[in-house]
Formats: structure tokens, C-alpha cells, sequence
């Protein structure tokens, strides 16, 4: 009975090993809450510089109900602004928390896991940006915003196999609600904030108390 104690045992420590040289550990839950909160404060601006709720759909033409008479290419401007702005803080601050997780764990950032995580979900990434950028350059502004939660959806389905497998249900989340979005056009400020922000901080709530919290 020892002697398969400590067999198993083993196989559970090589089993540990293999994972952490195969699958990138080191991302922070925390990286995902600041995500969130980002989002939203991004959306908050959108809302208050259009002067639109959360409720009112952005149409084709560039308005919306409700909305401030800025033109098409103002409020286009604006939107990418706000979207590259909310991209780079959180970017920024997932980096900051993970290096601080990685610190901790004594581990490397950029190793072969890393690096298979990154262009895994990179290509779903820059596909769906470019096609996003396609819809604003066509008027299809109402588009855009469920295109960005599926495709960031596929994106991190394409890349849960070299992290935690958890991230593959927050994928599958993204991408039902961005095809929810789809034939939900009323709601485009409120899915997006719904995916971007709140998925996010749910998520990483749940990741930190999960895997870091104990220890921390």
C-alpha cells in the first residue's frame, strides 16, 4: 500500500512536470480582472461621448438614438481610438501581472509554452482586427462589435490548450454571446461590455482564487 502511494506520487509530480514544460502557468488571474475594468471604463467613455446608453443600438449611419450628431468618420475615429487605448492598458497591465506571478513562481515568461501560447492566439487575433476594420471602413459599425467577441472567442479556444483548459470556457462564452450579438443589434455597447468587461473580471476572480490565492 506505501510502495503505490509513493508510485502514484510520482506519477502525479511527472505528471505536474510535463504540464508546466508543455502549457504556459504563469498567466494571472488579476490579469484578467484589470482587463475588465479597463473594458468598462471603455465603454463608459464610448457611452459618454456619444451620449447613448447601453441600450441603444449603433446604427449604420453612425448615430444613434439618442446620440450626439458627430459624423460617421468622427464617431468612427473615436471608437477605434478608444479600442487600440483599451487594447494597450491591458496588454499592459496583463504583462505587469503576470511577470509578478512569474517572479513568484520562480519561473520564465518567454519560453517555448509562451511563445505557443502567443501565435496560437495570434492569427485568430489579427484576422478578426483586420475584419473589424473592414466592417468600420464599410459602415457596418453594429457589426463590429459582436465580430471582436468572436473572434477574440476563437482566439482563446486556439490558445486554452498551451494555459489553463479554464480559459476554454470563457472562450466558449465570448463566442455565444458574440453570435447572441449578432441578432441582438440593440445591444452592441452593453454585449461588448458584457464580454469584455464583466466575462473578465468573473473569470479572473475566479482564476486568482483558483490557483493563486493559496499561493500567494
Amino acid at each position: 500500500m506505501h510502495e503505490s502511494r509513493e508510485h502514484l506520487q510520482t506519477l502525479t509530480e511527472i505528471r505536474s512536470l510535463m504540464e508546466r514544460s508543455s502549457k504556459f502557468l504563469s498567466l494571472s488571474g488579476l490579469s484578467g480582472v484589470s482587463a475588465g475594468v479597463i473594458a468598462l471604463i471603455g465603454a463608459f467613455l464610448v457611452s459618454m461621448r456619444l451620449q447613448t446608453s447601453f441600450l441603444t443600438r449603433l446604427t449604420d449611419s453612425g448615430h444613434s438614438t439618442g446620440a450626439t450628431q458627430l459624423n460617421y468618420h468622427d464617431q468612427r475615429q473615436f471608437l477605434v481610438s478608444v479600442a487600440a487605448g483599451v487594447l494597450v492598458a491591458a496588454l499592459l497591465a496583463g504583462t505587469y501581472f503576470t511577470l509578478r506571478k512569474a517572479r513568484r513562481q520562480g519561473q520564465s515568461v518567454w519560453n517555448q509554452s509562451s511563445q505557443r501560447l502567443l501565435w496560437a492566439m495570434a492569427v485568430p487575433l489579427a484576422t478578426g482586427g483586420i475584419f473589424c476594420l473592414a466592417l468600420l471602413f464599410y459602415n457596418l459599425i453594429w457589426l463590429a462589435f459582436p465580430a471582436t467577441l468572436i473572434f477574440y472567442g476563437l482566439a482563446l479556444y486556439n490558445g486554452s490548450k498551451y494555459t489553463f483548459r479554464d480559459v476554454e470556457s470563457l472562450a466558449y462564452c465570448e463566442i455565444i454571446l458574440g453570435l447572441l450579438s449578432v441578432f441582438w443589434p440593440g445591444y452592441n455597447l452593453l454585449t461588448w461590455s458584457l464580454g469584455f468587461g464583466v466575462l473578465h473580471i468573473v473569470y479572473g476572480l475566479a482564476m486568482y482564487y483558483k490557483y493563486e490565492r493559496t499561493t500567494a
